[in-house]
């Protein structure tokens, strides 16, 4: 088992396979894009499958496909089907911007990937294309639309889809109940069209430090903030977390309509205590923390023809390293040495 000196079981990887993005999101990367890791230097596909088969041995039950935007890297679903693959691993996750997800949702499906994070800033055109500099609104919003609709041959779709919303003071943050009512529209059209609708949930994001990205206190919108403007409409009632694999959101419930809303509280409610995840970069470096620079380089353990045991021992040793929490924002903001886009979020 992956377990650190805090007593914490680590069963979630996150695997970024490009640094690569066809968005430009302000919170994420500068409107240039930043200077990409040579080719040779990234993980090749068979790389990440011989990685997460090991780290599935090591007690990872959960993995999620991050980028960059995952799906600009060619014949991703052929690394999605050797990933399913994996005898142990349980779920299997993709994160992305949307651009490129209607034509590639039944190409993903059939390769095993059951869970859909799409980000999602804003509900007004305008604001989509200041935040992600792109004018691609509506095909995201046709590409959400159809990943909850979306069906199989067998009549079976995604277990669950995920929209994901960075909030940032005077740009979006007076979108919260409209996100929450376009979240209500898609699961009733959802239950209307589809046999097995998948589980939809409005994921509401606190303002994170990266390189770059203008952070600073004022822009960052604190959940116990967000909250208090949901509740002036909808009433909230905690969902125990009772997931296979526990992932980083608080979860509410609206009963009324039965809508799943979460909110990743990174800044103002750290989750700290119950982490149980780490990140594999597309480079081939494991980070055991989104923020901490310490890095083990296992694609040069891997191509240097390292056993598999010295690596394992390795991904340990890392792990014996981890924080027990990340610093506050101001030293945040020194520490970061890589944009997020870079990292894999």
């Amino acid at each position: 088992m992956l377990i650190d000196q805090y007593q914490r079981v680590h069963d979630y990887l996150r695997i970024s396979v490009t640094e690569r993005c066809n968005f430009r999101c302000t919170y994420c990367m500068p409107a240039e894009g930043v200077a990409l890791t040579p080719n040779g230097s990234l993980l090749t596909y068979p790389e990440i499958s011989t990685l997460a088969e090991m780290f599935v041995r090591l007690g990872i039950r959960k993995i999620r496909i991050t980028g960059g935007e995952p799906l600009v890297r060619p014949n991703i679903e052929h690394l999605c089907f050797e990933l399913s693959r994996i005898r142990g691993l349980r779920e299997l996750a993709i994160s992305t911007n949307g651009f490129l997800l209607e034509e590639k949702l039944s190409a993903l499906f059939h390769a095993g990937v059951r869970q859909l994070n799409i980000s999602l800033d804003s509900l007004r055109p305008e604001r989509f294309e200041r935040i992600t500099r792109r004018n691609n609104f509506e095909r995201v919003v046709m590409a959400i639309r159809a990943a909850v609709q979306f069906q199989s041959g067998r009549g079976s779709g995604f277990d669950s889809v995920k929209i994901n919303t960075v909030v940032m003071r005077g740009m979006n943050d007076d979108e919260l109940l409209d996100l929450i009512r376009f979240g209500i529209e898609l699961e009733q059209r959802a239950k209307r069209v589809t046999a097995n609708p998948p589980a939809i949930e409005i994921r509401f994001i606190e303002l994170m430090p990266f390189p770059g990205n203008g952070w600073n206190n004022y822009a960052c919108v604190p959940f116990s903030e967000m909250r208090r403007a949901i509740e002036l409409e909808y009433r909230l009632e905690a969902i125990p977390n009772a997931v296979r694999v526990r992932g980083p959101a608080k979860r509410f419930r609206i009963p009324e309509t039965g809508t799943t809303i979460g909110f990743i509280t990174t800044m103002s409610d750290h989750f700290c205590g119950d982490c149980n995840r780490l990140r594999l970069t597309a480079d081939g470096m494991l980070r055991t923390c989104l923020f901490g620079s310490d890095e083990i380089n296992l694609r040069e353990l891997l191509r240097g023809g390292a056993s598999m045991d010295t690596i394992e021992s390795a991904i340990h040793a890392a792990l014996a390293l981890k924080w027990e929490k990340h610093p506050g924002a101001a030293e945040l903001i020194q520490i970061n040495d890589r944009d997020m886009v870079a990292i894999g979020g």
